[in-house]
């Protein structure tokens, strides 16, 4: 798993193996969302729009929004609204300005109820057009009242002169003419220049008078994010960090599968490979522990990234290849007595396989099982044992593990004469066959010393 890229099927398969495990993670975060969703009041947002007549340049909007929402507009608006605890530097908070098309400035207020949003986007909206006038009237010019009225008598008088100096003129082709007529185109250019202003001031006096194009509308739902939003917003966060985190941990997963890395790991050589049939709702020996019961109903006690088990032949085919096993203890250890068989505490299908060998071998050699720690193996002192078989599945402990297992068979005076690998299978209907054969009873050490202990 570790080497192969994340596929759509191994995330189909976390999602089978552990879909009650998300499925309470997703419940989590849902309440998670609404915890949070009850510490932040519902929010409603409305919006009023100001007109700004005439030509304006892109900077100059700009600036005019900047103005909406300045700290004297916001004070001016708390002081009308005179809301408790509500001052203009809250109000800056809850208030923003953006610029629309059509030289509009969109002013929107958030509060918390749909009325206290509508007034509050309406006084912002009155209170920036106020403070625009009174500073387009501090900044205009002292003259700049009569400077129109001065310029369309300028245009009349001018016209009249024309008028006057047209009718006078010779229509001969004279020197006074030419003079006569340059006159008059020069009378003409200033004529030209004089309305070319006028219709300058009348834009910039029209454009400074800002209009707000009617009441911000009620607002008819909660502004994001609802409270529905942080409850659907919990329940996917810790769906995704889940699904991540786990196959995050199935990519650095270091577990030895290969028969040669485990059988390096303990130092010793494979004696052969038996089945287990796969049983559904079998689990691991430490179930009795306080956890367990949470852990079974979460589905945490079996690994999700486990393949299927493969299809096998019945109980009399499984049966043939225990004593294929026995058969190679015998030939290894001829005088061999007695051997320990030593099986991880968290490795259930190992230890039924450990004690079927144990029927299997029909007491030659008498086979002893010792269930041990993985974290902190320990096992008892060497007495009449010939030797240790480490019964284990593949794929289920670590380079480390295993080093610490044969670490403490050596610390007990035990040697590793060979491995033995299980594997859970689904088997076919069973055959008919004959009488079964008479099987010894397992011996099994799981006294506190063989649980685990510090080695």
């Amino acid at each position: 798993m570790s080497d192969d890229a994340i596929r759509l099927v191994t995330v189909g398969r976390m999602l089978r193996g552990r879909g009650r495990l998300l499925g309470a993670l997703v419940v989590l975060g849902a309440l998670v969302g609404l915890g949070a969703s009850l510490m932040f009041p519902p929010r409603y947002t409305t919006s009023a729009s100001v007109l700004l007549p005439g030509a304006w340049e892109e900077r100059v909007l700009l600036t005019q929004a900047e103005i909406a929402t300045s700290t004297v507009v916001t004070d001016r608006t708390a002081a009308a609204l005179k809301w408790d605890g509500v001052d203009g530097e809250e109000l800056r908070k809850r208030v923003r300005a953006e610029v629309t098309d059509g030289n509009i400035v969109k002013v929107s207020g958030t509060a918390e109820s749909p009325a206290r949003a509508q007034r509050l986007s309406d006084e912002l909206a009155r209170q920036f057009v106020a403070f625009s006038a009174r500073i387009g009237e501090e900044t205009a010019d002292p003259t700049a009242a009569a400077g129109p009225e001065r310029l369309r008598q300028t245009v009349l008088s001018t016209s009249r002169r024309i008028t006057e100096l047209a009718d006078a003129a010779d229509p001969g082709r004279t020197v006074e003419s030419v003079q006569t007529r340059t006159e008059l185109a020069k009378l003409r250019t200033t004529l030209q220049e004089a309305v070319e202003k006028l219709n300058q001031a009348q834009s910039g006096t029209a454009g400074s008078r800002l209009v707000v194009m009617g009441p911000a509308a009620k607002p008819s739902g909660e502004a994001p994010p609802t409270r529905v939003q942080l409850i659907a917003a919990g329940a996917v966060l810790f769906l995704l960090v889940a699904v991540v985190g786990h196959l995050g941990a199935a990519r650095v997963n270091r577990r030895l599968r290969s028969e040669r890395e485990i059988a390096a790991a303990l130092g010793s050589g494979l004696l052969g490979g038996v089945d287990v049939p796969a049983e559904k709702g079998v689990h691991r020996p430490e179930g009795d522990g306080p956890r367990h019961p949470v852990r079974r109903l979460l589905g945490l006690d079996t690994p999700w990234n486990a393949p299927a088990p493969p299809l096998a032949g019945d109980e009399a085919s499984l049966g043939i290849r225990y004593r294929r096993v026995c058969g190679r203890i015998r030939e290894l250890m001829p005088s061999a007595r007695r051997l320990l068989l030593v099986v991880p505490d968290d490795d259930g299908v190992a230890l039924r396989a450990a004690e079927r060998l144990v029927e299997e071998a029909g007491g030659d050699p008498r086979l002893r099982v010792a269930v041990v720690s993985a974290e902190a193996p320990l096992l008892p002192d060497r007495e009449e044992e010939s030797g240790v078989l480490v019964v284990l599945s593949a794929g289920t402990r670590t380079a480390a593990e295993l080093a610490g297992i044969a670490e403490a068979c050596a610390d007990a005076g035990h040697d590793v004469v060979g491995i033995v690998l299980a594997d859970a299978v689904r088997t076919r209907p069973a055959r008919s066959a004959g009488p079964p054969r008479e099987a010894a009873a397992p011996a099994l050490a799981l006294g506190d010393g063989a649980r685990g202990g510090a080695r």
